[in-house]
């Protein structure tokens, strides 16, 4: 009995191996790329927008996790609402408070992926000093050759000049270390469909107080419904930063339909931020 079974499971092994080399072999032949990074089975291909504009999509572990334009004049630019919601509100910001270049806005993002809103801010916010701290290795090598980051960083100096800084790091462990306050946070870390780090937490939201500056902004990409059961997280993230900071609200990216999943920007700070069009003030 022990010897049929030991069998079954060696040809239930073969099969599934079987299986999954001409699933591969089958995405590779459509142009898709598949390897595997930190957080499971990545996926790197081209589709189409709508309007018929080429993108690139990065998929890892099942989950959407980035997407850039392709054409040139357009790499730089913002493809996702939620990451045009954040540079909508740290361009405010510059603005509001009279930053330059020689008095930049101090931002850290935590999470790269495909670098969207790093990207975008070098291009087009020469008064921001960008930190970006992405855990895994094989992620910013992804985006540096197929998502145009080292196109971005030659074409804008940035790297040279000192206004970005990417750091290959666990980003909670890095902000805890952190010696400056920043003027912004932005946590856009996940792993498929869950936050990464103390997001929802009392520590997470007094780790990134303590690391604000005076009128510091917090922004948070929350990935859930606005409505519903499927709006737990996004509750305990308003409750969590409610009693740390004066100020939250959120950007829905479903507004119309509160209890579809989407990509929530939520918005919390001692001091009073103009937010888009749409935000939902929590407190």
């Amino acid at each position: 009995m022990l010897r049929e079974l030991v069998y079954a499971l060696l040809i239930l092994t073969v099969v599934c191996t079987v299986v999954l080399v001409v699933l591969l072999w089958g995405l590779r032949r459509r142009g898709v790329s598949v390897l595997r990074t930190k957080f499971g089975l990545t996926l790197v291909f081209d589709s189409l927008t709508e309007d018929k504009t080429p993108v690139r999509l990065l998929n890892v572990n099942g989950t959407f996790q980035s997407v850039s334009y392709v054409p040139h004049d357009l790499r730089f630019e913002l493809a996702c609402e939620y990451h045009r919601a954040m540079a909508a509100i740290i361009e405010g910001l510059v603005s509001a408070r009279g930053r330059s270049a020689d008095r930049p806005l101090r931002v850290m993002v935590m999470g790269g992926g495909g670098y969207s809103l790093p990207k975008y801010l070098a291009a087009y916010v020469p008064a921001a000093r960008v930190d970006v701290v992405e855990v895994d290795p094989a992620i910013t090598k992804l985006a540096r050759e197929r998502f145009f980051l080292d196109d971005c960083l030659e074409e804008t100096g940035a790297e040279k000049d000192g206004r970005i800084r990417l750091v290959n790091d666990d980003a909670w462990g890095f902000l805890r270390a952190a010696a400056e306050p920043y003027d912004v946070i932005v946590n856009d870390a996940f792993s498929g469909k869950r936050p990464l780090g103390p997001l929802t937490t009392d520590e997470g939201a007094r780790v990134v107080r303590g690391h604000l500056a005076e009128d510091g902004v917090y922004l948070a990409n929350v990935r859930c419904a606005c409505e519903g059961r499927g709006a737990r997280t996004l509750r305990e993230v308003e409750a969590a930063f409610g009693r740390e900071l004066a100020h939250v609200s959120y950007v829905p990216e479903w507004p119309g339909e509160p209890e579809k999943p989407g990509n929530n920007v939520v918005v919390a700070s001692d001091a009073e931020v103009a937010v888009p069009e749409g935000a939902v003030t929590v407190q």
